[in-house]
């Protein structure tokens, strides 16, 4: 964007600007790519660019405030400030020439002077050791080969700490971090058909019924198929990136971890994500924590965003990325600190930790590569070229942040473009989907060191030559190293026989994905970049090429590095509360803490839904309250076989022991695992992520014991490390201080589901009025307070940490834990960890909302006992059970406490807990969740309208459960022959293939129909008797919801031919959900029958919001809804334009007199309500849905496509659920289709 400033004098004292943003000429934005695809899609294929302005008039008082102001209003990667007007796209600037690096004539220091000028972070081994490579092979490295040479071998790709000699304390260890971690994989089952490449995991599924289009390259039918399907599981972080720009560091981890799902093998399936945040102390304004030191000494650099920046504008783009492109975000961590130790040395996450980890799925068929043979075609797929994350994996390797120019890191940050990601997830899907076998022979994902790492990788051993003219280009100043080197995201690279080029090709077509076949496989060993488009002439003259390498130069064996370090002796204090300390005043801070706190603010604007997979996502209980243990998605809607995952972390803990911290981790992630069901436990898979200083003093030998302890209690426990990524400069500098981040291992634990229904959440339910609670303690008689959240909230550390000092124990509760799921005698249960013993009691307590009754022995003294976060488990069972549960774990010889009942629900319900008979907290319930929920609500004030945030915190306090009413039998359904039905889909939609599941389920033949096939001519609609427009984001809504959609529809001659004979024949139904919804409201298919008589526009939040919510059923016409009136059902929703606005008041009260607003968003007493969140976008009168006068259209905003099975519900009464079988919501569906059957 440009930004224009034109300066005036305004009035006294006071300098005003008129400030236009619009995009540097150079840099078409992912906006520009949507909007100029919806201008083609609607005709107007003259349109090459179109670029968004925004304009701002700026009154200051003082240029200082002028500059600071102008600062934060654009984004220095993409935005400049522009002193003229644009008359053009066009520009004038020339790429940069490749040159040579003289290492013959002047040696080391030739190669010293790129370093600098390049940004290329060699260290003093790599000078040398790329000096005398040149000088032994008598030729100089150009410019290109160099930055090659830096990103491909950075620490960043190459992890040379974990494969290094380690020597510490003057002695050199036996092991590699690399062995050690490998080593565990000798005392688990041995169930992995992927490991330790590929940038994924995998383990050992199970055959499964799927469903794939016939022919993925055209329209056509859905079909099964028996699969065999392997789980997959990817971690990484991007913390460089999002400390410098949150927004777009985050997006791109997220996308950069989907890529590696779909890159592993001959190429996997997206499910779901997780994501996790460590940030420095938050500093809310108007909101003080005690624990958050202010003033001298707790600067922090311009360099990095502030902590509360990175708080909430990674989690946007994090969220935002996933919802655009349909991957659910299901589990993950957050988590603040900032505190000088005992020895005075600040330790605060200034370079944040963004965490993405992602499950999928890959065919038994596809798991292994094909080798690299002459003639292949070497393809890259998505999208084009551009000047973004230029040595991104040489700068973020650099040893402490801020050490680097903020040109140069700023340069470093890729930009994230989900539609894209997601028109390339389709392309690849339907390679692994065709019938006929996939054409990928081998696929890499582009990630760190771009064109130049990725085509290598996909070409070894063979060789490649590569073509720059043949590159698909964003910016057309790119220079070669730029073309070569730029991490620019949304891009894959992949192996083709000449055979399938035209496959793919169709594909690509029909998916509007960008496809270049860039060069060949040659097989002579060689990398080589030939500049065909005349930008390296002095090259070219002698005869060379910017880039020519033998591949094993490059990726073969290179000589270890040896790192030595020496271990530095802690200086730790015992922790000293304050005198007279009560419960109450010590929970009035840790509740607040953002480790133990509600992650509200995390959770609603994240999509935990879409794909229709999801069988339980973070959100649980009655009050949709962000407290899930474990994330479990289904693999097959057929199936109630799946996967679990769930994440250990404990780096504060890391600070007092490092070898207890990472085993507690471990314990972490086993006691959130296991209330999933799973195979056993020696098939759990872990992916170890390491974020630390290491090459800082002390750091290295801490990582080193860290990771020691962790492969020492995983060979106990018998559970392994198959993957993982490191990041190795978690340091910042501050002024003239180094900050280090504290060490930091997060756990992923992942295994296989036989039942995915057999989960058990927090949400304490009081079975028969008669729930009994009990501990389960795996540290039986330690109540160690080092590492804690209450001893962070009174700044300080502690000197003891709790740790797993009986692997036996965990092992023992785990199988005896698993077996009670299977028999279902648990109806909740909850892990110990951040706030202890009695946050845990209290989380299930909120999550049921319903109160409790404990009774504690001592031992020790009260804030011990209950804030200790010694390993445990805390479950509820009815009164009948208890003493065969107690057994059960008795048997194992486990402890089993029997402490207290569960009491009281909703508004009234108290929270009573004694110790030795003496009671140490009585308080109700919404007093204490209002403490619990604080924070959040701070933080959700800056990121969503704040009438609607205080609107859900006052309403939490009154809420008891969501109104739920069944006026039919779902067990009885319509009967139907098979009439066929075209599920329609546009660029961006995503909710398509779970529409397509509930339809085939319902009873139709189901087609995939893009509006591509219409608009093309190749596919008509006559022979359908339904369509169904999905939900999603076309062209990303970037000229609002589905009008590009709308535009298609309207202005494609041969689109709107088809749609407007389908309108007119009296035999066929519609259905529009969610961006079908708004599409149907734009064309006037349902309501009063007028062109945009309703409208809808951006929630009243004024962000996306994911609930699940109560949605009643009116008397109407709609054929879909027949006989399912009176009923209220939850029902998904996730939109961020979900506001329904009408032309007039009186149309309104038209469309509802007259039964067209079928469906209304309900209260907790079952009436129509304009309350957010459970209205979740302010809709007058609670309107969700509107339908035609004839009832054969019907448009709405919530999701049923994603509640047709029960599982697929997150919460219903326990009276309700053997309702759930099948669900009430399959019904709209089978009613379509026997109507579509009785139909002529």
């Amino acid at each position: 964007r440009y930004l224009h400033l034109h300066f005036y004098y305004c009035r006294k004292g006071f300098y005003c600007r008129v400030a236009v943003l619009s995009l540097r000429l150079n840099f078409s934005t992912a906006w520009s790519t949507n909007a100029v695809s919806m201008c083609r899609s609607a005709g107007l294929t003259n349109v090459t660019r179109v670029e968004l302005s925004r304009r701002f008039l700026i009154k200051v008082g003082t240029h200082t405030h002028r500059s600071k102001l102008i600062e934060c209003l654009y984004d220095g990667m993409t935005e400049c400030i522009y002193q003229h007007p644009i008359t053009s796209f066009t520009v004038e600037t020339k790429p940069q020439p490749v040159f040579e690096v003289d290492i013959l004539g002047n040696g080391r220091a030739a190669l010293e002077a790129a370093n600098d000028e390049l940004g290329l972070a060699f260290d003093s081994w790599d000078l040398d050791y790329y000096t005398s490579m040149f000088q032994r092979i008598k030729r100089n490295p150009t410019s290109v080969e160099c930055f090659d040479l830096a990103q491909s071998n950075s620490e960043h790709s190459r992890h040379w700490f974990f494969r290094g000699r380690m020597v510490i304390d003057k002695q050199e260890q036996k092991e590699t971090l690399f062995s050690l971690i490998m080593d565990t994989q000798q005392h688990s089952n041995q169930n992995n058909v992927i490991k330790f490449c590929d940038n994924s995991s995998g383990i050992k599924g199970m055959e499964l019924d799927c469903v794939y289009p016939k022919d993925p390259s055209q329209a056509s039918p859905y079909e099964t198929r028996r699969s065999l399907r392997h789980v997959i599981f990817t971690a990484e972080t991007h913390n460089f990136p999002t400390g410098v720009a949150p927004f777009s560091g985050a997006t791109t981890g997220t996308g950069g971890r989907i890529r590696d799902v779909q890159s592993a093998g001959r190429g996997g399936h997206v499910i779901a994500g997780t994501a996790g945040y460590c940030f420095g102390n938050l500093h809310i304004p108007g909101y003080v924590l005690p624990w958050e030191p202010e003033g001298e000494g707790w600067e922090y650099p311009s360099s990095f965003a502030p902590p509360l920046q990175v708080a909430i504008e990674a989690s946007d783009g994090a969220s935002d990325y996933g919802n655009k492109f349909g991957e659910p975000v299901l589990s993950g961590f957050a988590r603040s600190f900032g505190m000088r130790l005992a020895n005075g040395e600040r330790r605060e996450w200034i370079k944040p930790i963004m965490f993405s980890g992602g499950l999928g799925s890959i065919e038994d068929t596809h798991v292994k590569k094909e080798e690299a043979e002459t003639g292949m075609e070497v393809v890259k797929i998505g999208g084009p070229v551009y000047r973004i994350g230029v040595g991104g994996g040489a700068a973020s390797s650099v040893q402490v942040q801020g050490d680097n120019s903020n040109d140069r890191d700023l340069g470093a940050v890729q930009r994230g473009d989900a539609e894209m990601e997601q028109k390339m997830n389709r392309a690849l899907r339907a390679c692994l989907e065709r019938s006929g076998g996939n054409p990928i022979c081998s696929i890499h994902d582009q990630g760190a060191g771009g064109n130049g790492n990725v085509l290598k990788e996909l070409s070894e051993p063979a060789g490649a030559i590569i073509y720059c003219s043949r590159f698909k280009k964003g910016d057309p100043t790119l220079s070669v190293l730029e073309l070569w080197g730029a991490e620019y995201q949304e891009s894959n690279a992949l192996l083709l026989q000449p055979a399938d080029r035209s496959f793919l090709e169709r594909v690509c077509q029909r998916e509007k994905c960008p496809v270049d076949f860039v060069g060949n496989i040659t097989g002579d060993g060689k990398i080589v970049l030939v500049d065909d488009e005349g930008g390296s002439r002095d090259l070219a003259d002698r005869g060379r090429c910017p880039v020519d390498l033998q591949l094993d130069w490059v990726l073969g064996k290179m000589p270890q590095k040896e790192f030595r370090m020496e271990r530095l002796t802690p200086t730790h204090q015992a922790l000293t509360l304050p005198a007279g300390l009560t419960v109450k005043d010590a929970l009035t801070r840790v509740l607040r803490l953002p480790a133990v706190a509600s992650k509200r603010y995390l959770t609603n604007k994240v999509d935990r839904s879409v794909t229709g997979l999801v069988a339980q996502q973070q959100c649980v209980g009655p009050l949709h309250t962000p407290l899930a243990d474990v994330a479990v998605v289904a693999l097959s809607p057929f199936s109630i076989e799946g996967v679990a995952t769930a994440i250990g972390e404990q780096p504060i803990k890391g600070l007092v022991c490092p070898a207890a911290g990472a085993r507690m981790a471990v314990g972490e992630a086993l006691t959130n695992l296991v209330f999933a069901r799973v195979t056993a436990l020696k098939d759990v898979k872990c992916s170890g992520n390491w974020m630390w200083a290491a090459k800082l003093p002390g750091e290295g030998a801490s990582l080193w014991e860290a990771c020691k302890a962790m492969c020492e209690v995983m060979g106990q426990l018998g559970i392994a490390i198959d993957g993982g990524k490191d990041s190795l400069s978690m340091a910042a500098r501050v002024g003239k201080e180094t900050v280090k981040a504290p060490g930091a291992l997060v756990i992923s634990a992942y295994a296989v589901c036989p039942d995915i229904t057999a989960t058990v959440t927090p949400d304490l339910e009081d079975p028969d009025g008669k729930g009994m609670l009990l501990w389960v303690p795996l540290s039986p008689g330690h109540h160690r307070l080092g590492g804690s959240a209450l001893a962070q909230c009174y700044s300080q550390l502690g000197d003891c940490s709790p740790d797993l000092d009986k692997p036996y124990l965990l092992t023992s509760c785990f199988n005896t834990t698993q077996t009670l799921i299977h028999d279902r005698l648990l109806s909740a249960g909850h892990d110990i960890s951040d706030g202890g013993l009695i946050s845990c009691l209290l989380e299930m307590a909120f999550a049921g909302n319903r109160g409790i009754d404990v009774e504690l022995s001592q031992g020790t003294g009260v804030m011990e006992l209950l804030f200790s976060e010694e390993l445990g488990l805390v479950l509820e069972v009815s009164e009948s059970h208890v003493k065969t549960v107690r057994q059960r774990y008795s048997d194992a010889g486990v402890e089993c406490h029997h402490i207290g009942r569960t009491c009281g629900f909703g508004p009234e319900a108290m929270v009573s807990v004694r110790v030795d008979g003496q009671e140490v907290l009585r308080e109700k319930l919404p007093n204490l969740r209002a403490l619990w929920e604080d924070t959040s609500f701070q933080l959700e004030r800056l990121q969503a309208n704040e009438l609607c945030v205080q609107q859900e915190k006052e309403g939490l306090a009154k809420r008891t459960q969501p109104y739920f009413n069944l006026t039919f039998d779902p067990s009885e359904t319509p009967t139907s022959g098979q009439p066929r039905v075209a599920v329609v889909r546009e660029e961006g939609s995503n909710g398509d293939r779970e529409m397509s599941v509930s339809l085939y389920m319902a009873g139709f033949e189901v087609w995939d129909v893009t509006m591509q096939d219409l608009c093309s001519g190749s596919l008509t609609l006559e022979q359908f008797k339904a369509v169904v427009f999905v939900g999603g984001f076309s062209y990303a809504d970037v000229l609002g919801s589905a009008k590009g959609w709308a535009a298609t529809v309207t202005y494609n001659p041969k689109a709107k031919a088809e749609f407007d004979r389908f309108w007119q024949r009296d035999d066929t139904l519609s259905l529009g959900v969610c961006n079908g919804c708004q599409l149907l409201a734009l064309l006037g298919w349902v309501g009063e029958g007028e062109d945009a008589a309703v409208v809808l526009t951006h929630n009243e939040s004024g962000r996306f919001e994911s609930r699940f919510v109560s949605v009643g059923i009116e008397k109407s016409p709609s054929v879909w809804l027949r006989g399912m009136e009176g009923s209220a059902l939850g029902v998904w929703v996730a939109h961020g334009e979900g506001l329904m606005q009408f032309r007039s008041s009186q149309a309104k009260n038209r469309i509802i007199s007259g039964g067209l607003a079928p469906l209304r968003y309900l209260d907790d007493q079952g009436q129509p309500t304009e309350v957010y969140p459970l209205n979740p976008n302010g809709s007058p009168q609670g309107i969700a849905g509107l339908c035609s006068r004839d009832g054969r259209h019907l448009a709405m905003m919530p999701h049923p496509e994603r509640c047709t099975l029960g599982w697929q519900w997150p919460w219903a009464p326990r009276d309700f659920r053997a309702s759930l079988k099948p669900s009430p919501w399959l019904r709209m569906f089978k009613n379509a289709a026997a109507w579509c059957s009785k139909t002529q």
